[in-house]
């Protein structure tokens, strides 16, 4: 089918709205309900090329969730010049909204004119936090709200951040601590430090090299990272990127000549779909790509309520005069989740099945873990590593934070702390705070934020430098509490009674 620029141009209304992505034009009318983003980025994108603002967050093959039929034509070159010089017809505007939302979308607008704001220059970031407000200058307000939101009213998220504090060190002094290695071991493999860049979906959000930037950043620090199923770049990209980034490295020497630290390694995180094919496709790519273990996301049966992102999706399409997707929005119906992406269903007798097909060879680990029976049953099933994590805040309301669980293992069943590998994560920002989970048996702290905004801000450079923060954080924290391995870390250097008072304790032993 011919289409031209200037038929294209006219449909970039909620009624007919027409997208080109890669030179394709696709009429999204009757998806703009069912789009994960909320209706508003679609229709902002009406009749025009919206390739640019697609690769930010997609991979190609998410074309394929789009109703029969949406596939209309192909462009020519001349075709797409002739869009791309086209002014684009203004869509319709909206009545006056309510005042809040009024005031979410003025954020949204402040928000979109900082995108072109360049961020304070790198050195001025000396700690991981120092990367939210750099990134806060360059993200748009969906983009933002998207990596900061959290569930309900924010009591997980802020219960994850106020955990590290409340656990502290009792050094030892008198010790000779001239020299220190953080050298650590991840799922058996050897990690620089104990300390892996975790999940996050769509990176192409904060920066156009997206998880191929990122991959390349761990590369060049030896770091362990774990690559989300929902991965603008695709997974087969990024372990390519991690590999060629590897070739070109000649590893630094420390002073007796010995390499400083070992390889960086891929891990895929998984989020099970309701269509088993669908699951078993990403395993076995993530296979064929080289990553080394197979994270199951076990907390997310269903999204949990991200208040910031439905205000921000509500603001977006009223200010397009989208009244109903408005009122969808703001209830959750549209919060960055495809349809079928999440299985409500899943039980412990599929990992059975999801282990055949990634096979034994490889670990597997359950990502999301909340509590000491669940941990005990992890083993029971054969895993090999577990993460403590209510989903950095985002997932079930007032969930424990990973240090509590941690705790609660440690009294009802500490023998899983030798039988598989025990990650934590949320709200870890300084790398002294790693060494108060070490101590309590933890294998490693995953990171996830402070590694999305550092992308943003700077790209790998970012990236490379809150690692380099967070490591030199750790190190000098092992020096003064008086060890130089990590092997040397014991629950007696720490004090977490505060945690352990408000610990959840049973009415009568079931575990």
């Amino acid at each position: 089918m011919s289409i031209s620029a200037a038929e294209i141009t006219k449909h970039n209304t909620a009624a007919s709205c027409w997208i080109v992505v890669h030179g394709k034009v696709y009429d999204v009318s009757q998806y703009l309900e069912d789009h994960p983003g909320g209706a508003a980025i679609l229709v902002r994108q009406g009749g025009r090329d919206a390739t640019a603002e697609f690769s930010k967050v997609h991979s190609s093959d998410v074309l394929k969730n789009l109703p029969s039929g949406s596939l209309l034509g192909e462009l020519d070159k001349a075709a797409l010049a002739a869009l791309a010089a086209a002014p684009p017809t203004p869509p319709p505007t909206s009545s006056p909204s309510p005042p809040l939302l009024a005031a979410e979308a003025a954020a949204e607008t402040q928000a979109s004119s900082n995108s072109t704001t360049r961020p304070p220059h790198i050195a001025h970031c000396v700690t991981a936090n120092d990367f939210e407000s750099a990134a806060a200058r360059v993200l748009s307000a969906n983009a933002l709200s998207y990596a900061a939101s959290a569930a309900n009213s924010e009591l997980s998220l802020r219960a994850n951040a106020a955990s590290w504090a409340r656990v502290s060190f009792r050094p030892r002094v008198l010790r000779d601590v001239a020299r220190a290695s953080s050298r650590a071991s991840i799922l058996g493999l050897p990690a620089a430090f104990p300390i892996y860049a975790n999940a996050v979906g769509m990176l192409g959000r904060a920066h156009a090299g997206a998880e191929v930037e990122w991959a390349r950043a761990l590369a060049r620090r030896g770091a362990h990272g774990l690559l989300s199923t929902m991965s603008t770049s695709p997974l087969e990209d990024v372990a390519a990127a991690l590999r060629d980034e590897q070739r070109k490295l000649s590893p630094p020497k420390d002073d007796d000549g010995a390499e400083q630290f070992p390889p960086a390694q891929l891990h895929f995180q998984l989020y099970p779909h309701t269509d088993r094919a669908v699951t078993l496709s990403r395993v076995r790519r993530a296979r064929a790509a080289g990553f080394r273990s197979l994270w199951l996301t076990v907390d997310t049966p269903v999204l949990g309520k991200r208040t910031a992102d439905r205000r921000v999706q509500a603001a977006e399409a009223l200010g397009l005069g989208l009244a109903r997707a408005a009122e969808q929005a703001a209830f959750g119906r549209r919060a960055h989740a495809p349809a079928g992406d999440l299985q409500p269903a899943l039980t412990w007798a599929d990992l059975a099945w999801i282990r055949e097909a990634w096979g034994g060879d490889r670990p597997l680990v359950l990502k999301g873990v909340q509590c000491a029976e669940d941990a005990r049953l992890a083993v029971r099933y054969g895993c090999q590593g577990i993460v403590l994590s209510n989903h950095g805040g985002r997932q079930a309301h007032s969930a424990p934070d990973a240090l509590s669980t941690l705790l609660e293992i440690r009294a009802y069943c500490p023998e899983v702390l030798g039988q598989l590998d025990v990650f934590v994560d949320g709200g870890l920002r300084d790398g002294a705070d790693v060494l108060k989970a070490i101590c309590l048996g933890a294998t490693a702290v995953g990171v996830g934020r402070p590694f999305y905004y550092a992308l943003a801000a700077y790209g790998a450079k970012g990236v490379e430098r809150c690692i380099d923060i967070l490591h030199e954080e750790l190190v000098t924290g092992m020096r003064l509490l008086g060890i130089t391995s990590l092997d040397e870390a014991r629950p007696e250097m720490v004090n977490a009674s505060r945690l352990l008072n408000e610990m959840w304790r049973p009415e009568k032993s079931h575990l």
